[in-house]
């Protein structure tokens, strides 16, 4: 097959792929839930990073989501889900896994964890379902 066709062929295919994958409406309430909760931290200066993270959050099990850091800034992440959970929480862990001291804040199917790191890096945030059922999340992060 000519190399050009297939390039484009390929690239057809990657477009639809990403078309298909349409955000359930779960998630789309998750996303503006937690839009609505880091528009509260853009009052002390922070921006909403563009990008966000949707799945599922289980009970008794972590939903991670991988983050590069930069010491020197200062960041929110703010999850927000959706019914039958009830409550959740976010924790950010460093690279070995240690968990670091954040400001947090917690209210029902909202919550935040706030930090400035010592050092430049992959860290991990964990969101947790705290009460409640499975259900869809969306995490939204701000920094300055």
């Amino acid at each position: 097959m000519n190399r050009n066709l297939l390039i484009s062929l390929s690239v057809f295919v990657l477009a639809l792929s990403g078309i298909a994958r349409g955000d359930t409406d779960a998630e789309v309430q998750a996303r503006k839930d937690a839009l609505d909760l880091a528009a509260a931290f853009s009052n002390d200066g922070f921006k909403v990073r563009d990008g966000y993270w949707c799945g599922v959050v289980k009970s008794h099990d972590h939903s991670l989501v991988a983050v590069n850091l930069y010491a020197g800034n200062q960041y929110w992440f703010s999850a927000g889900t959706t019914e039958p959970a009830k409550k959740i929480a976010v924790s950010v862990y460093n690279e070995t896994g240690k968990q670091v001291t954040t400001d947090s804040y917690e209210n029902g199917e909202r919550a935040a964890a706030g930090f400035a790191p010592s050092g430049s890096g992959q860290y991990f945030v964990s969101v947790d379902l705290v009460e409640g059922e499975q259900s869809s999340f969306c995490l939204v992060y701000s920094y300055k």
